[in-house]
């Protein structure tokens, strides 16, 4: 199965005026600099996790139709299922009713009885699935504990920006990340 980003989230769980709070940062020089950190530890956060922080849209392909009729996606927390096609033989769209499928978002699965489901003409990613994933549209909606993992990675690549070119990647991790983010790891197998 592979996942492609179609819609990023609108917005950073973390604005610049906040990130320059908790940086102490009082001037205006680094905001492209402070902007981009956001961005990328957000991103390092959601890929620890495996978890959206805010709402985005994601595809998932499947070559097959899983033998048990239930599907998780990688990313989570599952919101909603917007869109299942199946692909046939010639690399046609076959739209799925949505409603014949149960989004369980408390389960983290989708399912559906994959006898009922039209098998995939083509063997790789012929099946697709587009689904909203994220704990929500707002900051105010991430969980407290992703947050402050988000802040503390921004200050601490914010404070060693030079280590990386120098070589001392071992440090790009801060102490306590991992204890933060532990609690909403997805495992893969």
């Amino acid at each position: 199965m592979s996942a492609l980003l179609l819609v990023p989230p609108a917005s950073e769980p973390l604005s610049l005026a906040e990130a320059r709070q908790f940086l102490r940062v009082e001037h205006a020089d680094d905001d492209a600099v402070i902007t981009a950190l956001i961005a990328a530890a957000r991103a390092h956060v959601e890929a620890l996790t495996r978890r959206a922080l805010l709402t985005q849209t994601w595809r998932f392909m499947l070559d097959a139709w899983p033998a048990n009729g239930r599907f998780t996606p990688r990313i989570g927390p599952l919101k909603t299922l917007l869109v299942a096609r199946v692909f046939d033989a010639s690399g046609v769209a076959q739209a799925l009713d949505v409603e014949s499928f149960v989004a369980d978002s408390a389960a983290h699965v989708i399912a559906a009885p994959c006898w009922a489901l039209p098998a995939p003409g083509r063997a790789v990613a012929g099946i697709e699935l587009d689904v909203i994933c994220g704990f929500g549209a707002l900051a105010s909606e991430v969980p407290v504990d992703l947050l402050h993992a988000l802040k503390i990675l921004l200050a601490h690549w914010y404070d060693n920006r030079g280590l990386a070119a120098s070589g001392g990647g071992a440090a790009m991790q801060p102490a306590g990340l991992h204890a933060l983010t532990a609690p909403y790891r997805g495992l893969s197998l």
